[in-house]
């Protein structure tokens, strides 16, 4: 979507950025965590699974309006089959589990990407949630399942020329499932590395990003706020001079 009059009020006076609306992360590190723990995989998406409660409450008391989470990407399908296998039942364990806190907290549920070669336990799963939850008028929470920026883009491409940019950001929302969305303020990568993994490629193009070290189970309240404080110390120019430089 096109830049809110905030962002252009931001630009114009050479302010620090606000508090983020729009944070997406992508929760890396389950694996890694679970390993150094002599534990099997699954144990760290299960302990990653308690990151993400704990993200979603913190992201609401932090004002956000809305967090994007890259639960499982497109190219996750090349992983072992019984990994694979246990990341969509926790999926749905999870889905089970947190809709009634997500109803009490008025937080609506959309869940992003393929839904065609998902269980069908999953499917209902998921559109139960999003039916439950879809009264939320407080924080939107979007989960990424089976999703892939570049397919996204091809999607909504195959709808038919847009007249704008912001046009084409609503089509996009539609393609991908994830609904309507602004552009993404601030991008956050826990786990040590440092890439975008095909993840809300359009969304992110003026992004600020941080890569975290902390693998995400290890992700707590802490992180999410001081990852904030940081974002809001920072100057976001969009192209244009910062407030010195003009000067």
């Amino acid at each position: 979507m096109n830049r809110s009059t905030s962002e252009n009020d931001s630009l114009e006076s050479g302010a620090r950025a606000p508090a983020p609306r729009h944070v997406a992360i992508i929760m890396d590190g389950n694996g890694r965590w679970a390993r150094a723990r002599g534990l099997p995989r699954l144990a760290g998406h299960r302990e990653g699974a308690v990151a993400v409660r704990r993200a979603v409450e913190a992201a609401a008391r932090l004002g956000i309006r809305t967090l994007t989470l890259f639960a499982f990407s497109g190219d996750n399908w090349k992983r072992p089959p019984d990994e694979v296998a246990g990341l969509l039942v926790l999926f749905r364990r999870y889905l089970a589990a947190e809709t009634p806190a997500l109803v009490r907290r008025r937080v609506r549920l959309s869940v992003m990407g393929r839904r065609d070669r998902l269980p069908a336990p999953l499917r209902r799963a998921v559109s139960a949630a999003e039916r439950a939850t879809a009264g939320g008028r407080g924080l939107h929470l979007r989960i990424a399942i089976d999703y892939s920026g570049r397919d996204a883009i091809l999607g909504a491409s195959r709808r038919g020329p847009a007249r704008s940019r912001a046009g084409f950001a609503r089509r996009l929302g539609l393609a991908s499932g994830g609904g309507a969305a602004s552009d993404v303020d601030l991008l956050i990568r826990t786990g040590g590395e440092h890439r975008l993994s095909d993840f809300l490629l359009w969304e992110s193009a003026y992004a600020e990003l941080t890569f975290a070290s902390v693998m995400w189970p290890d992700f707590t309240p802490e992180h999410l706020e001081t990852a904030v404080s940081d974002f809001r110390r920072r100057e976001r120019r969009f192209g244009g001079l910062s407030k010195r430089a003009a000067s």
